[in-house]
C-alpha cells in the first residue's frame, strides 16, 4: 500500500483483491496512524512490509534493525492499540529483517529521497577552465548535497515512575480484566465512553499498575504536550508533608490542580487515616474534575471498603466507573506466560507454558516471576526449559502446602455447618437457605484459594462467572453489616483452620 493509494479506510480492495480480516484490520490501523503524521509515517514505513495478521500475531519485515527499532518505539503502540480495538485480540509482533522489500507499506516521500553523488574528477583547475564553463562544470569538484538526516519525531519529557514495557500492547486481556482494560483504553483516548474518575481495584499483582502506566503512555503518544502526573499515594503523602514543612503549598497545589491534564494515583488506600492529606486530595480532585481532566486511581479494595477514608472522597470515587480486576483464569494465565516469554525472548513449549499456568494461580506477578526464575536457572545450567525441568525446579522453589484446603474441602465444611448435602451446593435449587450457603462457599473459596470467577463457576455446577461475582460481593457486604453472617463465617473459618 503506497502513500498515493486511495484511503484504505474507505475501500476494501487493495491491488484488485479482497482483503481478508487481518489485512482489513491492518489497513484501517495504518490509515488511522498515518493520518497523525503522513510524511513521518511514509518515511519510516517505506522500510517496512506487512506480511500477515493471524490470531493476534502481526508479522512485519523491516529493511534494517534501525527501522525496526524506530517503528517499534514510536508507531507500534498506536498501531497495536488500534488493532486490538478492531480484532479484540492481544497483538504480538513478529519481526523479520529483510534488505529487499517487495511490498513496502508506504512509498518514500520525494523530499526524503537520497541524493546520488555524481562521479567527480580531481583534475587541477587550469586557466582554460575559466573560459570553458561547460568543461569546468564537468571537471571541477561539485559538492553533492548531503543526504537528509532521518526526521526525528518529537518526544515529550519522560514521565517520572513509568515502566516502558507497561503498555496496552503488552497487556493480556481476559474475562477477569476485560472491563478494566476497556475502561483504561477509553481513558487513554482510544474511543468509547470515558469515565471520570476511573477507579481500578483488585488484588496485588493483577495488573492495576500496568493499566495505569499504559494510559499514561497512550495519552503521551497522542498528545506530546499533555501534562501527566503519575504518583503513588504514599509519595503524594510525602510530597504533601514536605510542602508543608518547606512552606511551599502553593507549588504543591499548582502541580496537582493547575498544571495537570491527567492524574494517575496508585494505591489510593494508602491515604486511609491521613485526614489532612485526604483534605488536600479532595480539593485537587474537585479542581481537576470540574476542569474535565481525567483522574485514574487504583486500590486493592472497592471504594466502599476503604476504611478510615472520608465519605465525601469515597462518594467521588464512585462518580465514574469502578472496574475490578480478578485473578486470571487458566486461559488468560497461559496467554500471560506466552506473552512474557516473547517479551523476554524465552523459548517455551506449550506443555511447559500450560504447566506454569496451572501451577501458579494467585496473580500475574508471581506467574511472571516463576517464568523468569525458570529461565535464569535453565540459562545457568545450560539446559532447555522442558516439562521435567520445570516440574523439578518449581517443586524445589514452591513452599509446600500439602494441607491447604481445596474447593471440595470448603464445600464439605460449609455443608456440614449448614447441615446440607454437598449436592445441594451444586444443584439448581434456589431455596434461600441453600442459596445463602452456596454464596458463603463461593466467597470463602475466592478469599482463601484466589480462584478465578470462571473456575469457581465450573466448580459450583457450571454456573456463569457473573453469578459467582454477585455472590462474593453480596457476602462481602453482609460480613461488614450483618453480625449473624459474620458469626457464620468466623465459625466456618475456624473449622477450615483445623482442616488445614
Amino acid at each position: 500500500m503506497g502513500a498515493s493509494a486511495p484511503d484504505a479506510a474507505a475501500s476494501s480492495l487493495v491491488h484488485g483483491r479482497d482483503l481478508d480480516q487481518g489485512e482489513r484490520a491492518w489497513t484501517l490501523a495504518v490509515a488511522f496512524t498515518r493520518g497523525k503524521s503522513p510524511a513521518s509515517f511514509d518515511q519510516w514505513f517505506s522500510g517496512v512490509q506487512f506480511d500477515s495478521l493471524t490470531d493476534g500475531v502481526l508479522s512485519l519485515r523491516a529493511r534494517d534493525e534501525f527501522v525496526r527499532q524506530w517503528v517499534e518505539d514510536y508507531f507500534l503502540p498506536t498501531l497495536g492499540d488500534r488493532l486490538r480495538v478492531q480484532t479484540g485480540l492481544s497483538i504480538q509482533v513478529r519481526w523479520c529483517i529483510d534488505g529487499t522489500l517487495d511490498r513496502p507499506v508506504a512509498d518514500r516521500p520525494a523530499s526524503f529521497a537520497p541524493v546520488q553523488p555524481r562521479a567527480l574528477s580531481v583534475r587541477p583547475r587550469s586557466s582554460d577552465d575559466a573560459s570553458s564553463p561547460s568543461d569546468a562544470s564537468a571537471h571541477r569538484m561539485v559538492p553533492a548535497p548531503p543526504p537528509p538526516l532521518p526526521r526525528v519525531l518529537a518526544v515529550g519529557p519522560p514521565i517520572e515512575g513509568l515502566h516502558t514495557k507497561y503498555t496496552f500492547a503488552n497487556f493480556v486481556v481476559g474475562p477477569s480484566n476485560q472491563l478494566a482494560h476497556a475502561a483504561s483504553m477509553a481513558a487513554g483516548g482510544a474511543g468509547g465512553r470515558r469515565h471520570n474518575p476511573l477507579f481500578i481495584c483488585g488484588g496485588t499483582g493483577l495488573g492495576k499498575t500496568h493499566l495505569v502506566h499504559a494510559i499514561a503512555h497512550r495519552v503521551r503518544d497522542e498528545r506530546l504536550d499533555a501534562r501527566i502526573v503519575y504518583i503513588s499515594a504514599e509519595k503524594f503523602v510525602n510530597e504533601f508533608v514536605q510542602a508543608l514543612t518547606d512552606q511551599r503549598m502553593h507549588e504543591f497545589r499548582a502541580r496537582y490542580r493547575d498544571k495537570c491534564d491527567l492524574l494517575l494515583v496508585d494505591d489510593i488506600h494508602f491515604l486511609a487515616g491521613k485526614t489532612q492529606t485526604q483534605e488536600e486530595f479532595f480539593h485537587a480532585f474537585n479542581a481537576l474534575h470540574q476542569a474535565s481532566k481525567q483522574i485514574v486511581v487504583t486500590s486493592d479494595k472497592y471504594p466502599q471498603q476503604l476504611d478510615k477514608m472520608e465519605e465525601r472522597l469515597v462518594s467521588r470515587f464512585q462518580w465514574g466507573l469502578v472496574a475490578d480486576i480478578q485473578a486470571p483464569e487458566l486461559e488468560t494465565r497461559v496467554a500471560i506466560v506466552r506473552k512474557k516469554a516473547q517479551l523476554e525472548h524465552i523459548e517455551l513449549t506449550d506443555d511447559v507454558c500450560l504447566y506454569i499456568a496451572q501451577s501458579v494461580r494467585s496473580n500475574v506477578r508471581e506467574l511472571e516471576g516463576t517464568l523468569i526464575r525458570l529461565a535464569a536457572k535453565a540459562s545457568l545450567l545450560g539446559k532447555p526449559i522442558e516439562l521435567d525441568f520445570a516440574r523439578t525446579e518449581m517443586a524445589a522453589t514452591t513452599t509446600a502446602r500439602p494441607n491447604e484446603a481445596s474447593v471440595e474441602d470448603i464445600q464439605r465444611v460449609v455443608c456440614h455447618h449448614f447441615k446440607l448435602r454437598s449436592t445441594d451446593l451444586l444443584s439448581k435449587d434456589r431455596h434461600k437457605s441453600i442459596a445463602f450457603a452456596r454464596h458463603v462457599a463461593m466467597y470463602l473459596c475466592k478469599q482463601r484459594l484466589k480462584c478465578s470467577f470462571p473456575e469457581l463457576g465450573r466448580a459450583f455446577g457450571n454456573r456463569d462467572h457473573t453469578t459467582v461475582i454477585s455472590a462474593v460481593r453480596k457476602v462481602e457486604a453482609l460480613r461488614t453489616t450483618d453480625p449473624e453472617v459474620r458469626a457464620h463465617l468466623e465459625a466456618i473459618e475456624r473449622k477450615l483452620g483445623s482442616v488445614e
